[in-house]
């Protein structure tokens, strides 16, 4: 199999897959690639440390039985355009967030070809060939565009050897959902904290629930199915948008405080941090979309998009009261 990217995400992936004798290559940039030949993947984290050589370059060749495309949304196109030849017909399998990329790569390849996913473990880009695995989740397959195959198990079988793998019919609703996870990754993006330091804040914590519940509420407008993920049921959601703020944000607090002993920042902020486009776009964004498509509004999820744009092009970060000060909370 090949992994198209080398960040949080792609690096992890290779590298427990090819340290459980899978035959992976990595795909990453060319400067990427002589630091990863020379030292291999350095894995921190909660499976402990490890050094894992793979195989790797900065370009799809053909042949591959499956490729697993773990870039981020917003560098789809550039990375498939050059590549769609040399991918041929194997499976695609997705692992962005949001749930914009399927509609992208069905664009440039055939809808059939493509196998969706989300990932619930979290990992850290610290530098290229090192990364931190931060925590543990499941790894949730299934097609977006077609009834789950055999081909389906056979993927899951092969990853399960590394991962925590679950197979859904009901991949849609399950990605809309970990969307509601993603929200939140505007706030450390802004501080340019950890998510631990950023939501320990009682009142950032109390915002957070306020970027939920307005998404919540345009979600259903638009009348979109949610699915209920592993550990997190859509009861859950629906429970913490309803109770009194003070309260759901003591509990949100409680839960993004613990989420990993390590510092853990959030991809939003990962892409800040590396001087590269974040997917605010695809994560609050997609609110703002989908509450301009219904008529309802949106402020607070649309001045997120706002100010992390802001701070991408300034490279200031808020303190907390600067954002409570911004958006009237």
């Amino acid at each position: 199999i090949a992994v198209i990217g080398a960040g949080a995400i792609g690096a992890l992936v290779a590298g427990y897959l090819s340290r459980g004798g899978v035959d992976v290559t990595l795909v990453g940039r060319a400067s990427d690639v002589p630091v990863i030949q020379d030292g291999g993947l350095v894995i921190d984290g909660v499976r402990g440390n490890a050094v894992v050589p793979v195989k790797v370059t900065d370009r799809l060749e053909k042949g591959f039985g499956l490729v697993i495309l773990t870039v981020k949304t917003q560098d789809i196109n550039s990375t498939l355009s050059g590549n769609v030849k040399a991918l041929g017909s194997a499976p695609l399998l997705t692992v962005q967030n949001g749930v914009r990329a399927e509609e992208i790569i069905r664009g440039l390849i055939p809808k059939e070809n493509i196998v969706s996913s989300i990932v619930m473990f979290g990992s850290t880009y610290l530098e290229a060939g090192r990364i931190l695995h931060n925590f543990e989740g499941d790894w949730v397959i299934g097609r977006a565009f077609a009834p789950n195959n055999g081909f389906i198990d056979s993927i899951g079988d092969l990853l399960a050897g590394a991962f925590s793998v679950r197979l859904t019919d009901r991949i849609t609703g399950m990605k809309w959902l970990k969307l509601f996870l993603n929200l939140n990754n505007c706030l450390p993006a802004l501080t340019g904290r950890s998510m631990q330091e950023t939501f320990s804040h009682p009142d950032i914590s109390c915002l957070s629930i306020r970027l939920l519940s307005e998404a919540l509420s345009a979600v259903d407008r638009a009348g979109m199915e949610l699915e209920s993920l592993p550990d997190f049921p859509v009861a859950r959601l629906r429970a913490l948008t309803t109770m009194p703020l003070a309260e759901a944000g003591e509990i949100f607090s409680k839960t993004m405080t613990n989420l990993s002993r390590e510092p853990l920042f959030g991809s939003i902020l990962q892409s800040i941090k590396r001087g590269k486009p974040s997917e605010i776009d695809y994560f609050n964004g997609e609110i703002v979309y989908l509450g301009k498509k219904m008529g309802e509004d949106v402020p607070l999820n649309k001045k997120m998009v706002e100010m992390v744009h802001r701070v991408e092009e300034s490279g200031g970060f808020l303190s907390p009261e600067e954002i409570l000060n911004e958006v009237g909370g």
